[in-house]
């Protein structure tokens, strides 16, 4: 497994309950593009749509070799089954619940996200996980010292 990107906003705005993984359905150049790296997922999002999963606002820059031009932005369909599909659109018909892309990477020579069924942070949350992060490492810094 080689990760082309994570979305590193993700685990510090959502709580991730559940994860999934999924492949994408990419076109030819897009998938040298992904190849090469050219791939942003930081403000991108999952809906589902009559049944179907698609990520949202996802960019993919246009392979700069193609011949046929495509949209960066354009909404991409994720390949999941029908139960995980079910499971995510019941949950996120409940409030406060969302499907957000965690990382994408390449599993043998397909290309692969990892989405996350999340629940959003409040502020307070978001300073107590940088408060943890400070004492652990506080904590690990005396025990490297003493030793």
């Amino acid at each position: 497994m080689r990760v082309i990107t994570t979305n590193k906003r993700a685990n510090f705005e959502y709580f991730v309950l559940q994860k999934f993984n999924a492949g994408i359905a990419l076109e030819g150049g897009e998938v040298k593009s992904v190849r090469a790296g050219h791939i942003s997922i930081n403000d991108a999002y999952v809906i589902i749509r009559q049944g179907e999963a698609f990520l949202i606002n996802s960019n993919i820059k246009a392979y700069s070799f193609s011949r046929v031009p495509c949209d960066e932005r354009r909404a991409r369909k994720l390949l999941l089954n029908r139960s995980e599909l079910d499971f995510l659109s019941a949950k996120v018909s409940t409030k406060g619940l969302t499907i957000v892309p965690l990382k994408v990477y390449f599993e043998g020579q397909y290309v692969k996200i990892e989405i996350g069924l999340c629940k959003g942070k409040q502020l307070y949350d978001k300073r107590n996980v940088i408060k943890q992060r400070d004492i652990r490492r506080d904590i690990e810094r005396e025990i490297k010292g003493n030793t």
